[in-house]
C-alpha cells in the first residue's frame, strides 16, 4: 500500500509502456519545485529495494523516482531470469538509452519537480544505468551515483561519438567485486578523465558485489551484503546529492 506522498508512474519510451514509483517529500512544493533524484534498479528490475531508495530519497527532500527499464510487469526472479532481462540491454546500449532518456524526461514532468535539478543512483546495472544516464548528456541532470555499478562503456557505433560530460560522477565500488574488476575500474577512470568528467571513485576494501543489499549472502558468485560498506556508501551521496542539487 501506498501513502498519499507515494504513487505508481506509468510513462512511455517510444511504444514501450513502463511503469515506475514515486515517492514525495512531506513539504514537496512547499518552497518551490523540488529536485528528482531517479533510482535505477539492479538486474532483477524495479522492486521494494529500489522503492525504498526512492522513499529514503523522500526522506531527504528530493523527489525520488524508482524508474522501469524492462517495462510494466517485467521482472526476475532467479538469477537465470534476470539475466535474461538484463542482458540485452547491456548489449544494446542505444536502446538502454532510449529507455532512460524516457526515464529522465518522464522525471522532468513530475507535478512540482524542478525539472532544471535532476540527479540520479543506480546499483549494480542500475549503477552502469546511472553512468550511462551522465554519458548521455541528457538535460537538467546534474549529478549520478553508481553503487557497486558495472563499468563498461557502449560502444561508439551503438551511441555515437564520446561527448564531454557535463554531470558530476560519483562511483561507490567495492574493491574485491567480481564483476567489476580492477581492469574495468580503470578503464572507468581514464573514460571519463577523457570526457572532462567531474567524477570521483570511492573504493571500499574487503568489499563484493551488492555490498548495499542486505539479502546479498552468496560469497561464490561474489554478492555480500557489508552493513559498514552500505552506511558509508549511502552517506557519501547523500553528501552528493546535496551538493550537486543545491
Amino acid at each position: 500500500m501506498t501513502s498519499a506522498a507515494e504513487s505508481r508512474l506509468e510513462y512511455r519510451a517510444g511504444d514501450f509502456a513502463c511503469e515506475g514509483f514515486v515517492a514525495r517529500p512531506a513539504e514537496a512544493g512547499s518552497s518551490g519545485p523540488t529536485p528528482v533524484v531517479l533510482v535505477c534498479h539492479a538486474w532483477a528490475g524495479e522492486d521494494l529495494f529500489a522503492d525504498e531508495k526512492a522513499r529514503a530519497l523522500a526522506a531527504l527532500g528530493y523527489i525520488g523516482f524508482a524508474i522501469d527499464v524492462y517495462g510494466k510487469g517485467r521482472r526476475g526472479n532467479s538469477n537465470d531470469e534476470n539475466m535474461a532481462l538484463m542482458s540485452p540491454l547491456v548489449e544494446d546500449r542505444a536502446l538502454l538509452r532510449g529507455r532512460l532518456a524516457a526515464a529522465v524526461a518522464s522525471a522532468a514532468t513530475i507535478p512540482g519537480a524542478d525539472a532544471s535539478r535532476l540527479a540520479a543512483i543506480g546499483y549494480c546495472f542500475g549503477g552502469l544505468c546511472a553512468i550511462d544516464i551522465a554519458r548521455a548528456c541528457l538535460p537538467g541532470v546534474r549529478g549520478v551515483v553508481s553503487f557497486h555499478g558495472l563499468f563498461t562503456a557502449p560502444d561508439a557505433s551503438q551511441v555515437g561519438p564520446q561527448r564531454p560530460i557535463a554531470a558530476k560522477v560519483l562511483a561507490l565500488h567495492g574493491w574485491d567485486d567480481p564483476l567489476a574488476k580492477p581492469e574495468s575500474v580503470l578503464g572507468f577512470t581514464r573514460e571519463m578523465s577523457q570526457a572532462k568528467a567531474d567524477w570521483e571513485l570511492d573504493a571500499y576494501g574487503g568489499t563484493l558485489h551488492a555490498f548495499t543489499n542486505p539479502l546479498a549472502n552468496d560469497p561464490v558468485f561474489g554478492t555480500v551484503y557489508s552493513a559498514q560498506a552500505d552506511a558509508r556508501s549511502w552517506a557519501r551521496a547523500a553528501q552528493f546529492l546535496a551538493e550537486v542539487l543545491r
